[in-house]
């Protein structure tokens, strides 16, 4: 178990935080979270060894790993992926070379009797072992596993690093850090670069890790998904919580409450104990029990709501001008690098104040089409028209590299401002929390939240009537991220967004764009009907394998086209199993999917519910919480069930056709 003892961290007469007890087991699965700045990267780069604290203590057990992915790293540009992810086999590479001079150095003794030669024999045999222990044998499947489960082909391990964007760089590492089977993982917003399918492979994975994981992320479904644990850093205080982040928010906010109800009767009891003060201090016979109830009030301890829980990002988007009636329209649009060729045949046309999700998987062109969609990029082939008067404002993946790290945070509006807005920009960074000498930083000193804060904060300086925005909750705390859905639900414009967050996501798009080589798919409804079809597709390609061809002769009558019966008895009883098992199977499926659909329905009316519960009700509060965490955990399993019956529908119907 590893322990942080009275941690405290303090930057001039600024502190970050202090006093952090924390104890995390050997098979703990926490979510750190915080809002931006709190120092939740910073907690982990002390764990990690990276950082000291000003204060306090990181005790760690004997031969303790730690496998630490930063949010920014740096990476070997000419080695291969291969090469990258072998890496993580340091120590077994170590024990090889051990293992080598052992040997020849035993064949070279010959004082078989001594201790010395007992001793050199121990060794070799305790590094065959610990070889074996660690799975030497079968490193370079470890890694192929891994490494095509984020995504990559077989053709992509002799690939160099220097061939791959900065998502896939970043998967690599992940590869690496997984291969290492630490007993602690530290995984710092380990989903910012990796698409929807292979964020729910990278859940499968850490669900079976033997280890322990803390991790920060932004994304609730991951967070809910994998963590038994919550740990807030909130101003200088740690919050420690045995449940889910959608439970620990349930549960803070009634702290919060009783927190606040118990400022109040303090203060109350304060008034009304100065009142008796004031009233006997004067009179010579009441003078002492004046005094005893002033040192009493000066003992006592005061109740202090967090300001910093207070704090929440205030937006909204500046209405939209009008635009014509079509934002853009594309007519088998095709988009190539030399030899190769990101997508083509793109059909769509995008009305006005349409919101659209655009989502593919990583390198299918969803950047190179918004790029397109900017008129930054040029088509190959085909045609792209953008309507009139449609004035586009653009949040990148990479906006955050865009500023400018020596200005200022006020500079940094300041530069692009113009107009009466100018006078109302101190007003307006402290809606994104920048206040007082917050707005005299420099941008390089901002945490990755900041910066990603002080970027949408640029975006409101115009009145857009079109937004694209590229993956912009990569940085965002979770309080940020849900006031920017909220913001953009209610803006009265055009909406492009790519995201790979299910949760930002949901209920936002009417429509969702799949991007894939040959073309783009429309599917109508938000992420969860998207998902949904997706499903549907996988499952009708299966079932399409039962159709048949029904050949007619000249007059009509269907022709006996069926195949001679098997002669053999045990063969029609193995068919006649198989068939029953299909009817089996497909069974199961309708029955998890319509368990699936009444969770659904359970877990809407819960939400709803929550939503308008009052507060101060501790026991009901208390209870829903409860009542959705069991209804999450039914789902997983019914989806669980149900993904199973899928495999063995397939696998009977493949069996049947062979």
């Amino acid at each position: 178990m590893l322990h942080l003892t009275s941690l405290g961290v303090h930057f001039g007469d600024r502190t970050l935080f202090e006093g952090v007890d924390l104890a995390i087991g050997t098979k703990d699965r926490i979510g750190l979270v915080g809002r931006n700045g709190a120092g939740k990267s910073t907690l982990l780069k002390i764990i990690a060894g990276l950082q000291k604290p000003s204060e306090g203590r990181v005790n760690t057990p004997k031969e303790y790993r730690i496998g630490y992915l930063p949010q920014e790293m740096e990476h070997d540009e000419q080695a291969t992926v291969m090469e990258v992810a072998m890496q993580a086999f340091a120590e077994m590479q170590a024990l090889e070379t051990r293992l080598e001079g052992l040997t020849k150095e035993v064949a070279e003794r010959t004082d078989y009797e001594s201790d010395s030669y007992a001793q050199l024999i121990q060794e070799l045999s305790d590094a065959n072992e610990r070889l074996d222990a660690i799975g030497a044998a079968s490193t370079e499947e470890q890694a192929h596993r891994i490494l095509q489960g984020l995504g990559f082909k077989v053709s992509d391990m002799s690939r160099q690093m220097s061939e791959f964007s900065g998502g896939w760089k970043m998967r690599v590492e992940l590869a690496k850090l997984l291969l290492m089977q630490p007993d602690l993982l530290l995984l710092d917003e380990p989903t910012n670069h990796l698409d929807i399918e292979s964020i729910e492979w990278l859940e499968s994975f850490l669900l079976h890790h033997p280890g322990a994981i803390l991790l920060i992320s932004h994304d609730r479904v991951f967070l809910d998904t994998l963590t038994k644990r919550t740990v807030e850093i909130g101003g200088v205080k740690l919050y420690d919580y045995k449940g889910p982040y959608t439970a620990y928010q349930v549960w803070r906010e009634e702290e919060r409450s009783r927190q606040e109800q118990a400022a109040k009767n303090q203060q109350k009891y304060i008034q009304e104990t100065e009142v008796l003060i004031n009233k006997f201090r004067a009179k010579k016979n009441k003078a002492a029990f004046a005094q005893s109830l002033i040192k009493k009030l000066d003992k006592l301890e005061r109740v202090e709501v967090d300001a910093a829980e207070n704090m929440q990002i205030r937006f909204r988007f500046p209405p939209a001008p009008r635009s014509g009636k079509v934002i853009f329209e594309a007519k088998t649009l095709k988009k190539c690098f030399d030899n190769l060729t990101v997508f083509e045949g793109l059909d769509f046309i995008m009305a006005r104040q349409e919101k659209v999700a655009l989502v593919g998987k990583n390198g299918a062109g969803k950047t190179t089409l918004t790029k397109m969609l900017l008129q930054q990029e040029s088509c190959t082939a085909g045609e792209l028209n953008v309507g009139h008067n449609v004035d586009i404002g653009y949040y990148a993946q990479n906006q955050t590299d865009e500023l400018d790290g020596n200005l200022t945070v006020m500079e940094t509006l300041e530069e692009v401002a113009v107009g009466d807005v100018r006078k109302q920009l101190r007003g307006l960074l402290g809606s994104f929390l920048f206040s007082g000498e917050d707005v005299d930083k420099k941008v390089k000193v901002l945490s990755g939240g900041e910066k990603a804060r002080l970027a949408l904060c640029k975006l409101l300086l115009h009145p857009y009537n079109v937004l694209i925005l590229d993956e912009p909750t990569n940085h965002l705390d979770l309080k940020s991220k849900s006031v920017l859905k909220e913001a953009l639900q209610s803006f009265d414009g055009s909406l492009v967004v790519v995201s790979h967050d299910r949760d930002f996501l949901s209920d936002m798009t009417q429509l969702v764009y799949e991007v894939t080589p040959t073309g783009l798919k429309q599917y109508i409804g938000d992420i969860k009907q998207f998902l949904h079809e997706k499903h549907a597709a996988s499952i009708t390609a299966y079932e399409a394998k039962k159709t048949v061809k029904v050949e007619r002769k000249k007059d009509g009558k269907p022709a006996n086209t069926s195949k001679p019966k098997p002669s053999g008895g045990e063969d029609y009883k193995a068919r006649k199993e198989r068939e029953k098992a299909l009817r089996k199977a497909k069974n199961a499926v309708d029955r998890h999917e319509k368990a699936i659909a009444k969770l659904e329905a359970q877990q809407a009316e819960l939400n709803t519910t929550m939503a308008n519960v009052d507060p101060s009700d501790r026991t009901k509060v208390t209870e829903l919480a409860y009542a959705y965490d069991a209804v999450q955990k039914d789902m997983q399993d019914s989806i669980n069930l149900w993904e199973k019956a899928l495999e063995d529908v397939e696998r009977l119907e493949q069996q049947g056709a062979s």
